[in-house]
């Protein structure tokens, strides 16, 4: 409980709120980074961005699928290495430094792009094995809870599902979780004592950060493997 109750903290973007969606539309380059790093990924041409290379390694190396890392860095920073956050995020997949520390990473290493993404799946899996979630949930409805926890942090999402279980719903349904996130900003919810992380007015963001994350996967995984 000492763990989880940590990670809560060190999860949450801001208090009530979710961490807004970068508004750039750019598109990726697709040029890959290095030779080097083509070599490791056995030549495979850079389909997504030119940071395919990073992504396919990071995320075997991980246990995450590389696409879903690419579809969380488009909605996080549209491939821009060098963005910070008003709330301090940093980076390709916009870490902020309380999760570096969280690892053990120095705080000045998440400007290296690859230990950026790595950071990010490091977190990924860490949001996953905390949720719970049985194996024998629907993909889309396991991936769309964990991008929430991601965006809106964890503390929100355990709530919600607290909420959805407490009134007959689904906890590991991606529908009715949402649906909770959003009766968290009503003080008839967000008072009952099974709620552990208070009042949440982002679930707005939240939803759209989900659909757009979830939308670019699966584009992701029709064009590339």
């Amino acid at each position: 409980m000492i763990l989880a109750t940590a990670l809560v903290a060190v999860y949450e973007s801001s208090e009530g709120q979710a961490r807004p969606i970068v508004s750039q539309q750019l598109s990726s380059n697709t040029a890959c980074t290095s030779s080097e790093q083509m070599a490791a990924t056995a030549e495979l041409p850079c389909i997504i961005s030119r940071f395919d290379p990073i992504m396919r390694k990071v995320g075997s190396e991980e246990g995450q699928d590389w696409r879903l890392m690419s579809a969380i860095a488009y909605s996080e920073s549209r491939f821009i290495e060098d963005l910070t956050s008003s709330q301090g995020a940093l980076g390709i997949m916009q870490i902020r430094p309380v999760v570096a520390r969280h690892f053990n990473v120095p705080v000045e290493d998440i400007d290296d792009t690859e230990t950026n993404i790595r950071l990010a799946g490091m977190l990924l899996s860490e949001l996953d094995s905390m949720l719970r979630i049985p194996r024998s949930t629907p993909l889309e409805d396991r991936l769309s809870i964990i991008l929430a926890s991601y965006n809106a942090g964890i503390g929100h999402v355990l709530d919600a599902r607290r909420l959805a279980r407490a009134e007959g719903a689904n906890p590991n349904s991606w529908a009715d979780v949402s649906r909770y996130l959003q009766l968290k900003s009503d003080p008839a919810y967000y008072e009952l004592d099974i709620v552990q992380s208070g009042k949440f007015t982002g679930s707005g963001q939240t939803l759209h950060y989900v659909k757009e994350v979830m939308g670019k996967y699966n584009q992701y995984c029709r064009v590339t493997s």
